[in-house]
């Protein structure tokens, strides 16, 4: 099945062992229907029962494999976290600008590592608590800057984000808006015309002051930014839709590593982008 997250971009992978990646998942058999068999009827003959716990499974695990739940997504995703603001509560009480030395290190090789996490699928929990732990790194700083400029800022930041996480948790339990095939070509359209966007302001700041305005702190960076953290919100949608199919799917225990660095990819771009808007309704 093709993954709905952008951090999932390539699918479910295959149990591979602890720490490999995971390739190939949802390929299960396609039950076969033959052409009905016409001749004599084979009466008295009482047709086979077939033991459907016994077919092989469509994920190449074994028969003592335990499969993910939902309590696997959750303790996961909340150990993943909770590294991530332990990290970035560290950073932050560091003295002085000392943790800027730290920050652009730290966001570079998280970069990285989330892009070998994403295309080679890695189900590990050292890969996913290090991204967290980078990441921490740099949002320590970047709060403490932002704090620093408009006091109270983090926490107004912070509470916005687990506001949106709960809402859109309720939204989709609730069924008001179904994750269907369209939803997804809509969310994946709208991911790839702001990350469009942004990497033109960026590339326009070089020749223009501001760039193309989408980051100025005006109206149209306003605007934009509201865009942006309703495409975030809209793609936890999605991960929540994906932690669902796997365990649908009969996914390994493991995999939920994977579900949890998704999670961490979208809060932490939701929780960004908040903090950018927040500054822009209070900057001077």
């Amino acid at each position: 099945m093709p993954s709905k997250n952008p951090a999932f971009s390539r699918g479910f992978g295959n149990n591979a062992g602890p720490g490999q990646p995971y390739a190939g998942w949802g390929n299960a058999p396609q039950q076969q229907y033959g052409a009905p068999q016409y001749g004599a009827p084979q009466y008295g003959a009482p047709a086979p029962q077939q033991d459907q716990y016994a077919a092989p499974s469509p994920y190449g695990t074994t028969p003592d494999t335990r499969y993910m739940t939902m309590d696997d997504v959750v303790t996961k995703t909340g150990l993943s976290f909770l590294v991530t603001v332990a990290t970035a509560a560290a950073v932050w009480a560091m003295p002085g600008n000392a943790a800027w030395g730290f920050a652009l290190p730290a966001v570079l090789v998280a970069f990285v590592l989330g892009l070998v996490i994403s295309f080679k699928q890695i189900a590990s929990p050292i890969a996913t608590l290090s991204y967290g732990a980078l990441y921490g790194v740099a949002l320590g700083a970047i709060s403490e800057a932002f704090n620093d400029r408009f006091d109270g800022i983090v926490m107004q930041a912070l509470i916005g984000t687990f506001g949106v996480f709960a809402g859109m948790l309720v939204v989709y339990k609730t069924g008001a808006i179904r994750v269907t095939p369209k939803f997804t070509r809509w969310m994946m359209a709208a991911l790839i015309g702001v990350l469009v966007l942004m990497v033109a302001n960026l590339v326009a700041g070089f020749f223009t002051d501001g760039g193309l305005g989408l980051r100025d702190g005006g109206p149209l960076a306003i605007i934009f930014s509201l865009v942006v953290i309703g495409v975030a919100a809209f793609s936890l949608l999605l991960d929540f839709d994906m932690a669902d199919e796997a365990i649908r799917r009969g996914a390994p225990a493991k995999f939920a590593w994977y579900i949890a660095f998704g999670l961490l990819v979208t809060v932490v771009w939701l929780y960004l982008e908040i903090l950018r808007l927040l500054s822009y309704l209070q900057d001077d």
